[in-house]
Protein backbone atom coordinates (compact mmCIF):
# COMPACT_ATOMS: atom_id res chain seq x y z
CA UNK A 1 0.00 0.00 0.00
CA UNK A 2 1.30 3.49 -0.70
CA UNK A 3 0.55 7.52 -0.72
CA UNK A 4 -0.61 9.55 -3.54
CA UNK A 5 0.60 12.70 -4.77
CA UNK A 6 -0.74 14.84 -7.55
CA UNK A 7 1.00 18.16 -7.38
CA UNK A 8 0.16 20.79 -9.94
CA UNK A 9 -0.51 18.30 -12.21
CA UNK A 10 -1.47 19.40 -15.80
CA UNK A 11 -2.42 17.52 -19.10
CA UNK A 12 -1.95 19.61 -22.35
CA UNK A 13 -2.84 17.95 -25.89
CA UNK A 14 -1.42 20.35 -28.23
CA UNK A 15 -2.33 24.21 -27.52
CA UNK A 16 -5.83 22.40 -25.82
CA UNK A 17 -5.46 22.02 -21.86
CA UNK A 18 -7.26 19.86 -20.48
CA UNK A 19 -5.84 19.58 -16.68
CA UNK A 20 -5.25 23.15 -14.70
CA UNK A 21 -2.69 22.49 -12.53
CA UNK A 22 -4.51 19.91 -9.71
CA UNK A 23 -3.56 18.98 -6.73
CA UNK A 24 -4.74 16.22 -4.46
CA UNK A 25 -2.85 14.11 -1.55
CA UNK A 26 -4.33 10.49 -1.01
CA UNK A 27 -3.32 8.85 2.12
CA UNK A 28 -2.10 5.56 2.26
CA UNK A 29 -5.30 3.13 2.29
CA UNK A 30 -7.80 5.54 1.47
CA UNK A 31 -10.59 4.74 -0.83
CA UNK A 32 -10.79 8.57 -2.85
CA UNK A 33 -13.30 8.81 -5.90
CA UNK A 34 -12.86 11.38 -8.69
CA UNK A 35 -16.32 12.48 -9.75
CA UNK A 36 -17.78 14.87 -12.61
CA UNK A 37 -19.48 15.65 -15.28
CA UNK A 38 -17.82 13.83 -18.76
CA UNK A 39 -14.87 15.89 -19.87
CA UNK A 40 -14.09 17.23 -16.51
CA UNK A 41 -10.37 15.34 -16.44
CA UNK A 42 -11.07 12.84 -14.20
CA UNK A 43 -10.45 9.60 -16.11
CA UNK A 44 -7.30 11.69 -17.90
CA UNK A 45 -6.22 11.75 -14.69
CA UNK A 46 -6.32 8.67 -13.76
CA UNK A 47 -4.53 7.68 -16.74
CA UNK A 48 -1.98 10.07 -15.91
CA UNK A 49 -1.53 8.29 -12.58
CA UNK A 50 -1.74 5.10 -13.79
CA UNK A 51 1.51 5.95 -16.59
CA UNK A 52 -0.86 5.70 -19.43
CA UNK A 53 -0.79 9.30 -20.14
CA UNK A 54 2.10 11.75 -20.29
CA UNK A 55 2.30 14.13 -17.35
CA UNK A 56 2.93 18.28 -18.94
CA UNK A 57 3.31 19.44 -16.08
CA UNK A 58 4.11 19.24 -11.98
CA UNK A 59 5.03 15.68 -10.53
CA UNK A 60 2.75 12.46 -9.81
CA UNK A 61 4.17 10.33 -6.73
CA UNK A 62 3.17 7.19 -5.41
CA UNK A 63 4.65 6.24 -2.07
CA UNK A 64 6.91 8.89 -1.83
CA UNK A 65 8.85 8.32 -5.31
CA UNK A 66 7.88 10.69 -8.25
CA UNK A 67 6.65 8.13 -11.18
CA UNK A 68 6.26 11.15 -14.04
CA UNK A 69 8.79 8.86 -16.52
CA UNK A 70 8.25 5.29 -14.58
CA UNK A 71 6.46 2.82 -17.17
CA UNK A 72 2.99 1.37 -16.36
CA UNK A 73 4.45 -2.00 -15.32
CA UNK A 74 6.52 -0.29 -12.36
CA UNK A 75 4.60 1.47 -10.39
CA UNK A 76 3.00 -1.11 -8.88
CA UNK A 77 -0.37 -0.42 -9.93
CA UNK A 78 -3.51 -2.43 -11.29
CA UNK A 79 -6.57 -1.26 -13.36
CA UNK A 80 -9.73 -1.87 -13.55
CA UNK A 81 -11.54 -0.86 -16.85
CA UNK A 82 -15.16 -0.33 -17.53
CA UNK A 83 -14.47 -2.98 -20.32
CA UNK A 84 -13.52 -6.09 -18.36
CA UNK A 85 -10.64 -6.61 -21.26
CA UNK A 86 -11.04 -10.76 -20.69
CA UNK A 87 -9.26 -12.89 -23.07
CA UNK A 88 -11.88 -15.41 -24.13
CA UNK A 89 -9.98 -18.41 -24.96
CA UNK A 90 -9.14 -18.46 -21.19
CA UNK A 91 -10.63 -19.48 -18.39
CA UNK A 92 -11.31 -17.33 -15.15
CA UNK A 93 -8.21 -19.04 -13.82
CA UNK A 94 -6.37 -18.28 -16.87
CA UNK A 95 -7.79 -14.90 -17.13
CA UNK A 96 -6.69 -13.61 -13.29
CA UNK A 97 -3.60 -15.44 -12.96
CA UNK A 98 -2.24 -14.06 -16.44
CA UNK A 99 -0.15 -11.28 -15.23
CA UNK A 100 1.93 -13.32 -13.07
CA UNK A 101 2.49 -15.60 -15.51
CA UNK A 102 4.21 -13.11 -18.06
CA UNK A 103 5.99 -12.64 -14.56
CA UNK A 104 7.25 -15.75 -14.57
CA UNK A 105 6.05 -16.45 -10.88
CA UNK A 106 6.20 -19.72 -9.66
CA UNK A 107 3.27 -22.05 -10.40
CA UNK A 108 2.52 -22.59 -6.95
CA UNK A 109 2.41 -19.18 -6.25
CA UNK A 110 0.10 -18.42 -8.91
CA UNK A 111 -2.40 -20.97 -7.87
CA UNK A 112 -2.09 -19.76 -4.04
CA UNK A 113 -2.82 -16.00 -5.33
CA UNK A 114 -6.14 -17.00 -7.80
CA UNK A 115 -7.54 -19.51 -5.37
CA UNK A 116 -7.23 -16.41 -2.36
CA UNK A 117 -8.64 -13.82 -4.86
CA UNK A 118 -11.33 -16.34 -5.37
CA UNK A 119 -12.69 -16.86 -2.93
CA UNK A 120 -12.63 -13.40 -1.43
CA UNK A 121 -14.81 -12.24 -4.72
CA UNK A 122 -16.71 -15.90 -4.49
CA UNK A 123 -15.64 -16.95 -7.93
CA UNK A 124 -14.24 -20.23 -6.48
CA UNK A 125 -16.98 -22.39 -8.47
CA UNK A 126 -16.31 -20.38 -11.36
CA UNK A 127 -12.84 -20.69 -12.56
CA UNK A 128 -13.05 -23.39 -14.64
CA UNK A 129 -15.68 -21.34 -16.73
CA UNK A 130 -14.88 -19.06 -20.09
CA UNK A 131 -16.22 -15.34 -20.24
CA UNK A 132 -18.67 -16.02 -22.25
CA UNK A 133 -20.31 -18.44 -19.81
CA UNK A 134 -19.90 -15.63 -17.26
CA UNK A 135 -23.17 -12.83 -16.04
CA UNK A 136 -22.08 -8.88 -16.37
CA UNK A 137 -20.97 -8.89 -12.68
CA UNK A 138 -19.17 -12.33 -12.93
CA UNK A 139 -17.12 -10.90 -15.60
CA UNK A 140 -16.47 -7.71 -13.75
CA UNK A 141 -15.25 -9.79 -10.59
CA UNK A 142 -13.13 -11.71 -12.47
CA UNK A 143 -11.36 -8.32 -13.75
CA UNK A 144 -11.62 -7.39 -10.32
CA UNK A 145 -9.51 -10.57 -9.43
CA UNK A 146 -6.81 -9.72 -12.25
CA UNK A 147 -6.14 -7.03 -10.36
CA UNK A 148 -6.38 -8.50 -6.74
CA UNK A 149 -3.67 -11.24 -7.51
CA UNK A 150 -1.02 -8.79 -8.11
CA UNK A 151 -1.16 -7.50 -4.62
CA UNK A 152 -0.20 -3.99 -5.84
CA UNK A 153 0.00 -0.70 -3.65
CA UNK A 154 -2.65 1.05 -5.62
CA UNK A 155 -6.08 0.20 -7.13
CA UNK A 156 -7.05 2.15 -10.18
CA UNK A 157 -11.17 1.67 -10.61
CA UNK A 158 -11.86 3.63 -14.39
CA UNK A 159 -15.83 4.04 -14.14
CA UNK A 160 -16.04 0.10 -13.82
CA UNK A 161 -20.06 -0.11 -13.09
CA UNK A 162 -21.10 1.86 -15.88
CA UNK A 163 -21.78 -1.22 -18.05
CA UNK A 164 -24.20 -2.92 -15.30
CA UNK A 165 -27.99 -2.55 -14.75
CA UNK A 166 -29.00 -0.70 -12.18
CA UNK A 167 -29.94 -3.47 -9.20
CA UNK A 168 -26.74 -5.21 -9.93
CA UNK A 169 -24.48 -1.64 -9.98
CA UNK A 170 -26.18 -1.37 -6.62
CA UNK A 171 -24.76 -4.78 -5.69
CA UNK A 172 -21.30 -4.57 -7.00
CA UNK A 173 -20.56 -1.13 -5.69
CA UNK A 174 -21.51 -2.26 -1.94
CA UNK A 175 -19.00 -5.42 -2.86
CA UNK A 176 -15.99 -3.16 -3.79
CA UNK A 177 -16.20 -1.10 -0.62
CA UNK A 178 -16.33 -4.38 1.20
CA UNK A 179 -13.23 -5.53 -1.03
CA UNK A 180 -11.50 -1.96 0.34
CA UNK A 181 -12.32 -2.68 3.84
CA UNK A 182 -10.75 -5.99 3.77
CA UNK A 183 -7.89 -5.80 1.70
CA UNK A 184 -6.92 -1.75 2.98
CA UNK A 185 -5.13 -1.15 -0.31
CA UNK A 186 -5.24 2.75 -1.71
CA UNK A 187 -7.80 2.83 -4.07
CA UNK A 188 -8.43 5.92 -6.71
CA UNK A 189 -11.95 4.87 -8.11
CA UNK A 190 -13.44 7.31 -11.58
CA UNK A 191 -17.18 7.65 -12.01
CA UNK A 192 -19.95 10.11 -12.79
CA UNK A 193 -22.64 9.02 -10.60
CA UNK A 194 -22.52 10.94 -7.32
CA UNK A 195 -24.38 8.02 -5.78
CA UNK A 196 -21.48 5.79 -6.38
CA UNK A 197 -19.49 8.36 -4.94
CA UNK A 198 -21.48 9.33 -2.05
CA UNK A 199 -22.10 5.80 -0.86
CA UNK A 200 -18.48 4.31 -1.35
CA UNK A 201 -15.48 7.09 -0.77
CA UNK A 202 -13.41 8.05 2.05
CA UNK A 203 -13.22 11.69 0.69
CA UNK A 204 -14.40 12.95 -3.14
CA UNK A 205 -12.63 15.27 -5.43
CA UNK A 206 -15.16 16.68 -7.01
CA UNK A 207 -13.74 17.99 -11.02
CA UNK A 208 -15.36 20.32 -13.59
CA UNK A 209 -13.36 21.65 -16.43
CA UNK A 210 -9.96 20.40 -15.53
CA UNK A 211 -10.01 21.97 -12.15
CA UNK A 212 -10.77 20.74 -8.56
CA UNK A 213 -13.98 22.25 -7.05
CA UNK A 214 -13.31 20.91 -3.84
CA UNK A 215 -12.70 17.66 -1.86
CA UNK A 216 -13.86 16.41 1.50
CA UNK A 217 -15.74 13.58 2.85
CA UNK A 218 -19.34 12.62 1.30
CA UNK A 219 -21.30 14.73 3.90
CA UNK A 220 -19.24 17.87 4.05
CA UNK A 221 -19.60 17.91 0.45
CA UNK A 222 -23.50 17.71 0.52
CA UNK A 223 -23.99 19.68 4.11
CA UNK A 224 -21.23 22.06 3.43
CA UNK A 225 -20.58 22.86 -0.72
CA UNK A 226 -17.95 25.59 -1.94
CA UNK A 227 -20.13 26.87 -4.53
CA UNK A 228 -23.07 26.35 -6.72
CA UNK A 229 -21.69 23.61 -8.82
CA UNK A 230 -21.03 21.38 -6.10
CA UNK A 231 -24.04 21.81 -4.25
CA UNK A 232 -26.09 20.91 -7.54
CA UNK A 233 -23.96 18.12 -8.63
CA UNK A 234 -23.62 16.24 -5.49
CA UNK A 235 -27.34 14.94 -4.01
CA UNK A 236 -30.28 12.98 -6.03
CA UNK A 237 -32.35 15.28 -6.39
CA UNK A 238 -30.37 18.14 -6.14
CA UNK A 239 -30.49 21.32 -4.27
CA UNK A 240 -33.02 23.61 -5.04
CA UNK A 241 -31.85 27.16 -6.07
CA UNK A 242 -34.28 30.53 -6.34
CA UNK A 243 -32.51 33.50 -7.56
CA UNK A 244 -33.51 36.41 -5.83
CA UNK A 245 -32.50 39.45 -3.66
CA UNK A 246 -32.42 40.52 0.21
CA UNK A 247 -35.46 42.82 1.17
CA UNK A 248 -34.34 46.60 0.88
CA UNK A 249 -37.14 47.33 3.42
CA UNK A 250 -38.96 45.69 6.26
CA UNK A 251 -37.47 42.39 8.40
CA UNK A 252 -34.12 40.73 6.32
CA UNK A 253 -35.75 38.49 4.16
CA UNK A 254 -35.16 37.07 0.86
CA UNK A 255 -37.32 37.99 -1.77
CA UNK A 256 -38.49 36.12 -5.21
CA UNK A 257 -40.48 37.28 -8.11
CA UNK A 258 -44.12 36.53 -7.20
CA UNK A 259 -44.24 38.26 -4.14
CA UNK A 260 -43.15 35.60 -2.02
CA UNK A 261 -40.39 36.53 0.77
CA UNK A 262 -38.06 33.88 2.53
CA UNK A 263 -36.50 33.45 5.75
CA UNK A 264 -32.79 34.34 6.23
CA UNK A 265 -30.56 32.86 8.64
CA UNK A 266 -28.96 34.52 11.02
CA UNK A 267 -24.93 34.05 10.56
CA UNK A 268 -24.88 35.63 7.13
CA UNK A 269 -23.79 39.01 5.92
CA UNK A 270 -25.61 40.34 3.46
CA UNK A 271 -26.93 43.93 2.28
CA UNK A 272 -30.12 45.10 1.63
CA UNK A 273 -31.03 44.80 -2.02
CA UNK A 274 -27.94 42.28 -2.58
CA UNK A 275 -28.60 39.92 -5.92
CA UNK A 276 -28.10 36.19 -4.33
CA UNK A 277 -29.04 32.49 -4.61
CA UNK A 278 -31.07 30.84 -1.70
CA UNK A 279 -30.09 27.47 -2.17
CA UNK A 280 -32.70 24.40 0.37
CA UNK A 281 -32.03 20.37 -0.31
CA UNK A 282 -35.40 18.98 -0.95
CA UNK A 283 -35.56 17.32 2.68
CA UNK A 284 -34.82 20.54 4.35
CA UNK A 285 -38.39 21.68 3.04
CA UNK A 286 -41.66 21.58 5.22
CA UNK A 287 -44.53 20.87 3.09
CA UNK A 288 -47.81 22.16 5.21
CA UNK A 289 -51.17 21.75 2.81
CA UNK A 290 -53.40 23.69 2.28
CA UNK A 291 -51.50 26.98 2.22
CA UNK A 292 -50.81 29.86 0.06
CA UNK A 293 -47.15 30.45 -1.12
CA UNK A 294 -46.96 27.47 -3.23
CA UNK A 295 -48.71 25.34 -5.73
CA UNK A 296 -48.41 21.46 -6.51
CA UNK A 297 -47.20 20.99 -10.14
CA UNK A 298 -46.47 17.19 -9.97
CA UNK A 299 -46.22 14.46 -7.43
CA UNK A 300 -43.52 11.34 -7.94
CA UNK A 301 -43.95 8.69 -4.66
CA UNK A 302 -41.12 6.41 -5.07
CA UNK A 303 -42.40 4.41 -1.78
CA UNK A 304 -40.34 5.31 1.11
CA UNK A 305 -40.80 9.08 0.20
CA UNK A 306 -43.01 11.39 -2.39
CA UNK A 307 -41.10 14.22 -3.96
CA UNK A 308 -43.57 17.17 -4.95
CA UNK A 309 -42.78 19.40 -7.66
CA UNK A 310 -44.59 22.79 -6.64
CA UNK A 311 -43.94 26.40 -8.13
CA UNK A 312 -43.10 29.18 -5.53
CA UNK A 313 -43.91 32.24 -6.32
CA UNK A 314 -41.85 31.96 -9.81
CA UNK A 315 -39.48 29.39 -8.78
CA UNK A 316 -40.04 25.48 -9.06
CA UNK A 317 -38.74 23.60 -6.60
CA UNK A 318 -39.01 20.33 -5.04
CA UNK A 319 -39.31 19.09 -1.81
CA UNK A 320 -38.78 15.34 -0.16
CA UNK A 321 -41.59 14.48 2.09
CA UNK A 322 -42.02 10.73 3.98
CA UNK A 323 -45.54 11.62 5.47
CA UNK A 324 -48.43 10.60 3.02
CA UNK A 325 -50.05 13.82 1.84
CA UNK A 326 -53.56 13.47 -0.18
CA UNK A 327 -51.86 16.11 -2.41
CA UNK A 328 -52.97 16.20 -6.31
CA UNK A 329 -51.73 18.55 -8.68
CA UNK A 330 -52.95 22.41 -8.64
CA UNK A 331 -53.46 21.71 -4.68
CA UNK A 332 -52.44 24.90 -2.72
CA UNK A 333 -49.66 24.04 -0.37
CA UNK A 334 -47.73 26.28 1.97
CA UNK A 335 -43.51 25.92 1.86
CA UNK A 336 -41.24 26.20 5.14
CA UNK A 337 -37.32 26.08 4.92
CA UNK A 338 -35.63 24.87 7.70
CA UNK A 339 -33.73 27.87 8.47
CA UNK A 340 -30.43 26.26 10.03
CA UNK A 341 -29.94 24.18 6.66
CA UNK A 342 -30.71 26.87 4.45
CA UNK A 343 -27.38 27.66 1.65
CA UNK A 344 -26.86 31.34 0.30
CA UNK A 345 -24.52 31.72 -2.67
CA UNK A 346 -23.37 35.16 -4.31
CA UNK A 347 -24.99 35.62 -7.61
CA UNK A 348 -22.07 36.43 -9.20
CA UNK A 349 -18.96 34.22 -8.41
CA UNK A 350 -21.79 31.03 -7.18
CA UNK A 351 -19.50 31.25 -3.78
CA UNK A 352 -21.37 30.32 -0.63
CA UNK A 353 -21.69 33.10 1.48
CA UNK A 354 -22.96 30.70 3.91
CA UNK A 355 -20.10 28.64 6.13
CA UNK A 356 -21.29 26.20 8.51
Amino acid sequence: MASVSVAKARKNYGHLEILHGVDIDIQDGEFVILVGPSGCGKSTLLRMIAGLEEVSGGDISIGGRVVNNVAPKERDIAMVFQSYALYPHMTVEANMGFSLRLAKAPKEEIKARVQEAAQILGLEHLLDRYPRNLSGGQRQRVAMGRAIVRQPQVFLFDEPLSNLDAKLRVQMRSEIKQLHQRLKTTTIYVTHDQIEAMTMADRIVVMRDGYVEQIGTPLDLYDRPANLFVAGFIGSPGMNFIKGKVSSDGPLEFEIDGGVRLPLPDDVSLERGQDAIYGIRPEHLVVRPPGSSARVTLIEPTGAETQITATLGTAQVIATVRDRLALQSGDPISIVPDIAKVHIFDAATGKTLRVF
